[in-house]
C-alpha cells in the first residue's frame, strides 16, 4: 500500500501539535476542588499541560467584590507549584479590561497555531453556552470540555467532551465568608494559599478588621500562629464594619 506524501505530513502534524487545557476563572481563591478537576481531565484527556488563565475583570462579577489581580495570580502561581502538568497563562491580566473568552482564544490560537485548546467547564455552566459571547465562533477555536455534576445533564447543542471528576463541593464565594468570619479554610484551599489570605488580609471588608485579623493570627509579630499554637484554628472575629 503507498501512502501519499502529503498524508505522511498530515499525520506527522498531527502528532506534532500540542494539546492544552484552559482552565479560566477569578480564582478567589482557588481552591483544591479546582485542582482536583483541573488534574482528573488532563489525565483522562492525555493533555500536555493545564493552564489556569485568571480574568483580569470578570464581565459577570461586581468591581467592588473582586480583589487585586495581582493578589489571584500570587494565590494561582501558589496553587500550582510543584504540579508538572500545571501552568499559568497571564493574557487576560496583561490585556486588562472584561475578559471574553472568544477575544482570549482569537489571540491565544493566533500566537499557538500548532495548539488544540481544551476550555474547561463545569457541567452546570454547560447551559449557559449559548448566551457566551461569539460562541459559535468560539467552539471553532476551542473544544469544550464538561465536568460531569449531579443533577445536569450532558445534553448540549454544543460539542463537549464529557470528563467525570470526584465530586469536591467547593465554593470560593463560601471559602470568602469563611475568611471573613474568622473560620478555618485548612483544607479547602493549599496550605500556602491559606497562610497568603491570612498574610494580606484578604476578603475582609475594611483595614481595621484586616488588622484585627492579623493581630489574632499573630501575623503582625512574624507568627503565623498567634497565641494558640495553631496557624488557621477558627476563631470569632469581631463584627466589622459594613462596606
Amino acid at each position: 500500500m503507498i501512502i501519499e506524501e502529503t498524508e505522511v505530513e498530515t499525520q506527522i502534524a498531527f502528532q506534532d501539535r500540542k494539546r492544552i487545557g484552559i482552565m479560566g476563572g477569578t480564582f478567589s481563591p482557588p481552591h483544591l476542588g479546582h485542582l482536583i478537576v483541573a488534574q482528573q481531565v488532563g489525565e483522562q484527556l492525555g493533555l500536555d499541560k493545564i493552564y489556569f488563565m485568571p480574568d483580569a475583570e470578570p464581565p459577570h462579577i461586581d468591581e467592588k467584590e473582586s480583589i487585586s489581580a495581582k493578589h489571584r495570580e500570587r494565590m494561582v502561581r501558589l496553587s500550582i507549584s510543584g504540579n508538572p502538568l500545571f501552568d499559568i497563562e497571564t493574557i487576560e491580566l496583561e490585556r486588562g479590561g472584561k475578559s471574553y473568552t472568544i477575544d482570549t482564544m482569537k489571540l491565544l490560537t493566533a500566537m499557538h497555531p500548532d495548539t488544540d485548546y481544551y476550555f474547561i467547564i463545569g457541567g452546570d455552566m454547560v447551559e449557559y453556552l449559548p448566551k457566551w459571547k461569539d460562541i459559535d465562533a468560539l467552539v471553532q477555536l476551542v473544544q469544550f470540555v464538561g465536568v460531569a455534576r449531579p443533577g445536569y445533564g450532558r445534553e448540549s447543542v454544543y460539542p463537549i467532551i464529557w470528563v467525570d471528576a470526584p465530586l469536591i463541593d467547593i465554593s470560593s464565594t463560601e471559602i470568602r465568608k469563611m475568611v471573613k468570619t474568622g473560620r478555618s479554610i485548612r483544607y479547602l484551599v493549599k496550605e500556602d494559599v491559606k497562610e497568603y489570605i491570612l498574610e494580606e488580609g484578604l476578603y475582609l471588608e475594611d483595614e481595621d478588621c484586616a488588622c484585627i485579623h492579623r493581630t489574632l493570627y499573630g501575623l503582625d509579630t512574624g507568627s503565623h500562629f498567634g497565641g494558640s499554637g495553631k496557624t488557621d484554628e477558627a476563631i470569632a472575629l469581631p463584627a466589622c464594619t459594613a462596606g
